[in-house]
């Protein structure tokens, strides 16, 4: 995992990259199906917490996984679950404030990654899929500055 954070991390911690739909060369994912479109968000929470926000997407399905630098889900949600409203969830390590009237993704270690993932069953339609998740944030939370 802590290669993979690494590589995702060449775009920027606490904000999205959003990759091109996937090949059969494409491996910045383990395995990526061709299929679905991925936005990686590497966190680092070690300074505060980080804000995830997910508009949504006009997609069949969507979702949002956090996972911590072991692999494990910190969170999960989807459209399906959401009721295709956006999702907002803030990453904090034990201790840290978070906004009230947020779902909080709390993680053990300061780093890891937020991964969307969206099913694009319908390639003529990427261009709106693309432009809907390219409006994603990911960002630290004011005043806190990652290492």
């Amino acid at each position: 995992m802590s290669a993979a954070i690494s590589r995702l991390s060449e775009g920027g911690v606490n904000r999205f990259t959003h990759a091109p739909l996937a090949t059969d060369k494409s491996r910045a994912i383990v395995r990526p199906s061709p299929d679905l479109a991925y936005s990686s968000c590497p966190y680092d929470v070690s300074t505060g917490p980080v804000m995830i926000e997910v508009p949504s997407i006009p997609a069949r399905y969507w979702s949002l996984s956090v996972f911590q630098a072991n692999t494990d889900a910190a969170f999960v949600r989807n459209n399906v679950e959401s009721g295709g409203a956006p999702i907002r969830v803030t990453i904090a390590q034990a201790g840290q404030g978070v906004s009230p009237g947020r779902a909080v993704a709390r993680v053990e270690g300061a780093k890891g990654i937020a991964l969307i993932r969206v099913l694009v069953d319908d390639r003529s339609r990427f261009a709106g899929i693309d432009a809907a998740r390219r409006l994603a944030a990911c960002r630290a939370v004011a005043g806190a500055v990652p290492r």
